[in-house]
Parts: structure tokens; C-alpha cells; sequence
């Protein structure tokens, strides 16, 4: 009986622990309104890097570090990637990033889904949405969000890390204008 008990405490205790962290990512995603932050991206093996910024909700805007001048920009309903010889315009909601940038569909998605905590580093939350697979990385100790990875309607993978994070810095709302087309 006494085996029970210890077991029914420490399966409670387990479960209290993996809610209140979860309820802990939900509390900095509502406070987040904004994001800036390094990346190195991995699209179907090619790496690029750079910085963004992120403002909820679903406008980013993201230099690269690249001689052709790559940028993406999203004014909330529309995606722009530009370079010096290409533009792409895409509707957002077409996007996996449609789903990673709207903070309060992202907080109700959390709400319903099992987290997996992962070497005591990172809160993974996985699920499926529009023809999309979208797996969420968050810092374990500070609860930031790190990275995402998905997979589009075509099975490209796209593997997103996020470093030097800053959050709620005031950004200039111009940043997420649409550029011109070349």
C-alpha cells in the first residue's frame, strides 16, 4: 500500500511539474510582444543565417547575411522574399510561419498538447495544422522561444535556431512595410 501512494505522489508530482511548466511558457509568450534575435536557418540542408525581428502579431522581418541582399518580410497578411535578382509574394496563411507567428493561436495550440522536455534543455510542443508539421523549441530554463522546424505541404524540411534573443524592444512599425518589387 505504502508502494502505491509513493508512486500516486511521485506520478503527481511529476505531472504538477510538466503543467506549471507549460503554463510558465504560456505566461512569457503573453507577455511577448516582440522579439529580436540571430537565427541560422536549415532548409533542406542549405544553411543561411542573420537576424529578425519579430513582432506579434505574424509581422517579422529578417536580414540575411548573404552577398545577394536576401530578405523576408512579413506586413501580417503577406510574405515577401526578396534578393537583388527575385521577389516572391506569397499570402501568409499559405505558410508555416502563419502558424509561428500568431502568438494566440500559439498559446491555445500549447494549451492542448503534451510538451516533451528534452536533455533538461529545451520544451518541444509538436503538432499538425493545415497540410503543415510544426515542431516549437523553447529555452527549459529561461522559457524563450528558440527555434521551430517545419515541414510544407512539398515535405521540405526548414530547421530555424534562434541565438542572442532580445524581447519587447520597440521596433520601428516601417520595418514590416513590404519591399518593392526589383
Amino acid at each position: 500500500m505504502v508502494n502505491k501512494f509513493i508512486f500516486l505522489f511521485l506520478l503527481l508530482s511529476i505531472a504538477e511539474a510538466s503543467a506549471s511548466i507549460k503554463e510558465k511558457i504560456i505566461q512569457n509568450l503573453e507577455a511577448t510582444n516582440s522579439l529580436t534575435f540571430n537565427f541560422e536557418q536549415n532548409v533542406n540542408g542549405k544553411t543561411e543565417n542573420g537576424h529578425c525581428a519579430l513582432s506579434y502579431p505574424q509581422k517579422i522581418f529578417c536580414k540575411y547575411n548573404l552577398k545577394n541582399g536576401k530578405v523576408l518580410v512579413s506586413n501580417g497578411r503577406s510574405i515577401v522574399i526578396k534578393t537583388k535578382s527575385s521577389y516572391y509574394l506569397y499570402p501568409l496563411d499559405r505558410t508555416p510561419l502563419n502558424l509561428i507567428l500568431n502568438k494566440n493561436f500559439l498559446i491555445d495550440k500549447i494549451r492542448g498538447l503534451d510538451e516533451r522536455i528534452l536533455d533538461n534543455k529545451f520544451v518541444n510542443f509538436k503538432f499538425f495544422e493545415n497540410d503543415f508539421e510544426v515542431n516549437i523549441f523553447f529555452d527549459y530554463n529561461n522559457l524563450n522561444l528558440i527555434g521551430w522546424q517545419t515541414t510544407d505541404i512539398y515535405q521540405n524540411l526548414s530547421i530555424t535556431f534562434l541565438s542572442s534573443i532580445k524581447k519587447n524592444q520597440k521596433l520601428n512599425s516601417n520595418l514590416f512595410d513590404l519591399p518593392k518589387q526589383n
